[in-house]
């Protein structure tokens, strides 16, 4: 079996997702504008382009792309957290090995990325984003969703405010 080698790529776009290591809770809508801040604050320490975002009450996708010669979307997600965790109130369960870590107990460790390969690849994860919220029946169509990049988007001329609405809903 090969072995294979995960590398990143410097100035390489990336879809990621995070999530909440409670599902079930719902602090990132809850706590917008601290997840907003959170984002806000790390892009100024190290920058990124959020080329498209969704928030849902217990995860989050995204896809970013990074500046050329930086390849280091880790340090930026464990930033993100962190300013997330330190900007809300405590209240989660904790681990004895999370409580030893001196952790909260917010988000899921590890993250799930990949790398964009090429147009195509990015737009199938363009519209996985967008349409995200109506997969998990949050709404009935993109458009109704506040906390996405779809409403930007849709300014730009690449979606119609339709996009992913049942017939019976549609203006």
């Amino acid at each position: 079996m090969p072995n294979y080698i995960r590398a990143s790529i410097p100035g390489g776009s990336y879809f990621f997702t995070v999530a909440l290591l409670e599902r079930r809770r719902r602090l990132l809508t809850d706590n917008i504008d601290a997840l907003r801040e959170a984002f806000r604050t790390v892009r100024t320490q190290r920058p990124f382009r959020i080329d498209a975002i969704v928030i849902l009450p217990d995860h989050l996708h995204c896809l970013w792309t990074l500046p050329p010669n930086d390849a280091d979307f880790s340090t930026r997600w464990r930033l993100i957290k962190s300013a997330f965790a330190r900007a809300i109130a405590p209240g989660e369960r904790q681990s004895t090995r999370r409580e030893m870590k001196r952790e909260r107990g917010i988000w899921q460790r590890r993250f799930w990325e990949h790398a964009i390969r090429d147009q195509n690849d990015f737009d199938a994860h363009l519209d996985y984003i967008h349409y995200n919220p109506v997969k998990h029946g949050w709404v009935r169509r993109a458009a109704d969703w506040p906390h996405s990049s779809f409403h930007r988007f849709v300014q730009l001329g690449q979606y119609s405010w339709e996009w992913a609405a049942p017939i019976d809903i549609r203006a």
